[in-house]
């Protein structure tokens, strides 16, 4: 185990030294103790290496934006033991890491394998949701969740011990950190680059995972060029866990070959590439570009529709530029309002929410005002805060205009932060 700087993470290091690496990386809401019950086996023939997400497991909480930041983060922290090349397998986030890892450093990964993994998790909607759920209500609502969306119904009833154990994992979880990973799951989308992973993968499923199940597994199948297929019997999402010898097993043979490479070939650092020169010698340069902008401006309308799919929902936007009498209107509004004001740097977004808010429920607005509560509780703004803002409101706009406004506003809160039962 280590003392963590913000830029690598908790680790955990078993089996002899000299042996070729191999990497776990755990699944959202869990601890490398998920992958207990492979290590006997795997660490006879590796050194393996398991980490846990930042606020996972008593890790510092450092909140990581993006699965390319635990990417890096993870490198950083592989670099501090002398890792170089090694073999990675990861469950649900994990198996993220691992797909980012194979396409930004191709050259360290001698192999992959990706259990309950998809190139894209859900829809971004979701991933917000859950993390306006957990700002709310904390991260009791996942943890009782937790059995029921990671094992069978016949091994939770028959393994109490281990659903306990589930359900403290997610418990002790940090609740920032915990959003910060769904944020990053939000965005996290490698289908179109599937092509480009030339390590050998295997890709393992429960055959009863209801979240990242077969159908996902097919999808990196087919983009992967060299990936088999293993669907475990009688396992939901934390197959590792469930059914332990099988998942084990399949990670030894797919790993073996991994097994017979020198741990010096591993461990070498990569070669730099040869710089040879392309023009001969003596050749007339070309006249200097003329000069332009270090970066060209981003698209406006592009810039806006994604910051108001991410605020207010891609239902809601998919609704709004249906109406095809209103395009042009629909067009300002996302060029204007989301692409040049809100997309601005002034202001954090939970101000830009807090001071929309108060103007719309002054101009009495009440159907904007439903879809930028929605905006304020993605943004960060609690329903704590948002009682804060209408007492304000009430003070400087009317009280009848606060009590119209409170109706709507409560309304939407109890929607959005209420969990599904």
């Amino acid at each position: 185990m280590s003392d963590t700087p913000t830029n690598t993470l908790q680790y955990r290091v078993d089996g002899r030294e000299d042996a070729p690496v191999l990497v776990l990386g755990p699944s959202l809401g869990t601890t490398w103790h998920m992958w207990d019950r492979q290590i006997p086996e795997l660490s006879r023939s590796w050194r393996v290496v398991r980490f846990d997400l930042p606020g996972h497991g008593g890790a510092p909480a450092h909140p990581a934006a993006s699965v390319a930041e635990l990417g890096d983060r993870l490198l950083a922290t592989l670099d501090e033991l002398g890792v170089q090349r090694f073999g990675y397998a990861g469950c649900a986030l994990g198996g993220a890491v691992g797909l980012d890892l194979a396409l930004r450093a191709p050259q360290r990964v001698a192999s992959l394998a990706l259990v309950a993994t998809s190139p894209r998790f859900g829809t971004a909607d979701e991933f917000r949701q859950r993390g306006v759920i957990v700002r709310t209500n904390g991260l009791e609502p996942m943890a009782r969740s937790a059995p029921e969306q990671w094992f069978t119904p016949a091994f939770a009833g028959a393994q109490p011990a281990i659903v306990d154990w589930a359900v403290q994992m997610v418990r002790t979880t940090d609740p920032g950190c915990y959003i910060a990973a769904c944020e990053a799951l939000a965005v996290f989308d490698v289908r179109e680059a599937l092509g480009r992973i030339g390590v050998p993968a295997l890709i393992l499923v429960g055959a009863d995972d209801r979240i990242t199940g077969p159908a996902e597994a097919r999808t990196l199948v087919a983009g992967i060029a060299d990936a088999r297929l293993a669907v475990v019997p009688g396992a939901s999402h934390l197959a590792p866990v469930e059914q332990p010898a099988a998942v084990t097993e399949l990670l030894t043979g797919h790993f073996a070959d991994l097994s017979h490479e020198s741990t010096g070939a591993l461990n070498a650092p990569p070669v730099p590439p040869v710089s040879v020169p392309v023009l001969p010698a003596g050749e007339i340069a070309p006249a200097p570009a003329a000069e332009e902008d270090e970066e060209p401006r981003p698209d406006p309308y592009e810039t806006g529709i994604r910051l108001r799919r991410e605020l207010l929902g891609d239902a809601r936007v998919d609704a709004a530029l249906a109406d095809d009498f209103g395009t042009e209107l629909q067009g300002l509004a996302t060029r204007f309002a989301w692409g040049e004001v809100w997309s601005r740097d002034g202001l954090d977004r939970r101000t830009r929410s807090a001071v929309t808010l108060a103007a719309l429920i002054a101009g009495g607005h009440h159907e904007a005002l439903a879809d930028h509560t929605r905006a304020a509780l993605r943004s960060g703004l609690t329903p704590d805060e948002l009682k804060e803002i209408l007492l304000q409101t009430a003070v400087y706009c009317g009280l009848p205009a606060a009590e119209s406004a409170l109706r709507v506003v409560g309304r939407v809160v109890k929607e959005e932060t209420t969990p599904q039962a």
